[in-house]
């Protein structure tokens, strides 16, 4: 949740405005909407270079997911891969924007280890396929961009790794 419907429903809960040290979060917050945009619409722009950078770093350090047997065998398969890669790069995006990691779990890994578990989807080649989208990621980025948008990608490393 962004600090502002943070703040907004802690006020409301308590039936009070806003205290100043609230709306000086907000004012913070809102300051670093711009790197937030630009970080945003870069993502979104090149989603299809990350995705096909990242994809092609992942089977070079992992050919056993796309020969014979592995689970990006195939047209189909790889499909498949490239748009998980697709959606959690859009993810990462939404963590951007509202500053907060909350969108990513609410809305990407609640249940999401069970899931490729009852697909027979290798967790940990997940997790390195999100590490590769972070290094395609940030390499558009500048350092201070770069800065700011790791610790999203970091969270569903961490959180599908755990």
């Amino acid at each position: 949740m962004s600090v502002v419907s943070q703040v907004i429903l802690n006020a409301d809960e308590e039936l009070r405005y806003p205290s100043s040290g609230e709306l000086k979060s907000i004012a913070e917050f809102l300051k670093t909407g711009d790197q937030r945009m630009r970080i945003a619409t870069t993502l979104a722009d090149n989603e299809k270079k990350i995705v096909q950078q990242a994809s092609k770093e992942l089977w070079k350090k992992r050919p056993d997911f796309i020969a014979p047997g592995g689970n990006a065998y195939g047209d189909k398969q790889r499909a498949l891969c490239l748009r998980d890669y697709g959606w959690y790069l859009r993810l990462i995006t939404y963590g951007v924007l509202s500053g907060d990691k909350e969108p990513i779990e609410k809305i990407g890994l609640i249940g999401v280890k069970e899931m490729y578990n009852s697909l027979g989807v290798p967790v940990a080649g997940m997790v390195e396929s999100i590490r590769c989208l972070k290094k395609a990621s940030l390499s558009l980025l500048s350092t201070e961009d770069a800065m700011e948008a790791a610790p999203y990608f970091d969270y569903i490393i961490q959180a599908m790794a755990a």
